[in-house]
């Protein structure tokens, strides 16, 4: 039987529920995986999508965790000021087998001080703010740094899973994981980064973080 491995995403007001939940997807079919939604209690938690999802454990119930993952969204900015939060992360981080991170929720490991010295991706819109952390925002879609892996922009938090379950599993599992899920992406327009996207699109896009 294959020991147990608990893995676990911080839920908050205004996550991304793609960031989390992608991952978790994949995550989940690795023998042993123990998936933990982690707030700081178990009441619903609303997404930036409108909908809410259920938190399974609160901060001081939660075990240690081989695997913690931050993912961003617009309540992510509240956080970086929550020592509550911060101190959670730090905590589990010290111990964590993988500190990761999908999209903003880098921005999140970096108040927390778990990524300084360390190269880190992010969504496009916000890699820069990496260095004001210490950090060295790179623009690829995962970014591997010793037990630091950290995802891009929302989407490719299903491809950091499949690379995190190679490491947990074997790529063997990895593979059968997105067979399982028919992970084969054919999107119908190839507009997904700034590069493919172009300047007039990409502008229009930034404008609306703002």
């Amino acid at each position: 039987m294959p020991r147990s491995i608990p893995i676990g995403f911080l839920i908050y007001p205004r996550v991304t529920q793609l960031d989390a939940t992608g991952p978790a997807q994949v995550l989940s079919r690795v023998p042993g995986a123990e998936i933990h939604m982690v707030w700081k209690n178990t009441d619903p938690v609303e997404t930036d999508s409108g909908f809410s999802i259920l938190p399974t454990i609160g901060f001081d119930e939660c075990p240690p965790l081989d695997v913690l993952c931050v993912p961003g969204g617009t309540g992510q900015r509240v956080l970086m000021q929550d020592e509550t939060v911060l101190a959670f992360l730090r905590r589990q981080g010290r111990q964590a087998r993988y500190v990761t991170s999908v999209c903003t929720g880098a921005l999140l490991l970096g108040a927390a001080g778990l990524l300084r010295g360390s190269q880190s991706a992010c969504h496009w819109a916000f890699r820069e703010e990496l260095r004001a952390f210490g950090a060295e925002p790179v623009a690829e879609r995962i970014v591997r740094d010793g037990n630091r892996i950290t995802g891009g922009g929302v989407t490719a938090g299903i491809d950091f899973g499949l690379l995190l379950a190679a490491e947990l599993a074997g790529e063997d599992a990895a593979r059968s994981i997105q067979l399982f899920l028919e992970y084969d992406p054919q999107p119908p327009f190839d507009s997904g980064s700034p590069e493919k996207a172009g300047e007039k699109l990409t502008a229009a896009v930034r404008a609306g973080f703002s």
